[in-house]
């Protein structure tokens, strides 16, 4: 592993399923990351940071051993393998969707387990041993959990059971297969060495990073919303508004109109910009946000 300056934060992000979407919300957080079509170091405009690739699953090892200062993955793999880190932020995001991914027990739709304890002296396929074998001690339910290199699915109908991930299930019910229950529920975290964290300035940078990265999801649902209002109709049209917003509220060189400018969410906006012009809006615009700071 080449070496970085002191003073520069060596971050791992996820290489695979998670690669694209952690390079899209790095770019609306404020920073362009250039993936090479070989390689494991990626460019980024930022002298403060160097980026590496590395796969979700390794990543919190990484991180407790000091390889790299920060990084973000799973909280499933950091419980996976046990690893001793500073978790700093979770941020919700996936490569589908913005939601949490499941580890979940699955049968094929014609096997006759209904419930864990029906798998009693069976053989479960999964990438996540560890959480598996823990989750079937808690039950007092004996069987052998087997490490699985992959197209997990498929050795559903090879051996007993599998536990895999999912975000829609969509996987799942093309492969025909049932949920019989969930084991963890799992979210990205942006995670640092204890040592890194104890150094004043890689923490600033990775407390930015952070705070910069929760804008960028915490924007990705709201849209801004400029209008202007006559004044007689201004408590009318901020009565439309969704209560917990203050809107911003600026007169206009026409003393008889004010500018009011608001954030929403994006699936409120299509219902809102009508009844807002009805009540005497004009000049209504809508504008995407990349980052939301509370």
């Amino acid at each position: 592993m080449r070496k970085s300056p002191p003073d520069i934060l060596r971050l791992g992000i996820p290489k695979g399923s998670l690669e694209n979407a952690t390079v899209d919300l790095f770019a609306r957080a404020g920073w362009r990351i250039s993936i090479p079509q070989r390689g494991y170091f990626p460019s980024i405009d930022d002298p403060d940071l160097e980026v590496i690739l590395f796969r979700a699953q390794e990543m919190s090892r990484y991180v407790e051993e000091q390889v790299v200062d920060a990084g973000l993955t799973g909280s499933d793999w950091i419980r996976e393998n046990g690893s001793k880190v500073r978790e700093v932020a979770e941020l919700v995001y996936s490569k589908a969707t913005s939601q949490p991914a499941r580890w979940v027990l699955a049968v094929p739709q014609e096997s006759a387990v209904r419930k864990p304890e029906d798998l009693r002296g069976g053989v479960i396929a999964t990438e996540l041993v560890r959480v598996t074998r823990e989750y079937f001690q808690r039950k007092n339910i004996d069987v052998r959990v087997e490490f699985s290199w992959g197209a997990t699915e498929v050795k559903a109908r090879l051996l007993d059971a599998i536990v895999d991930i999912t975000e829609t299930g969509s996987s799942l019910r093309a492969n025909n297969l049932r949920i019989v229950d969930t084991l963890l529920t799992s979210t990205t975290r942006l995670i640092a060495s204890h040592q890194a964290w104890r150094q004043p300035l890689k923490r600033e940078k990775i407390e930015n990073l952070a705070l910069l990265l929760q804008g960028a999801i915490n924007a990705r649902e709201k849209v801004g919303l400029k209008l202007n209002a006559p004044r007689g109709k201004l408590a009318a049209i901020i009565k439309l508004l969704p209560a917990e917003k203050s809107p911003t509220v600026s007169p206009l060189a026409d003393r008889g109109w004010l500018a009011v400018e608001v954030i929403v969410e994006e699936k409120d906006e299509r219902q809102l910009i009508p009844r807002l012009k009805r009540a005497g809006a004009t000049g209504l615009i809508s504008y995407p946000l990349n980052k939301v700071i509370p």
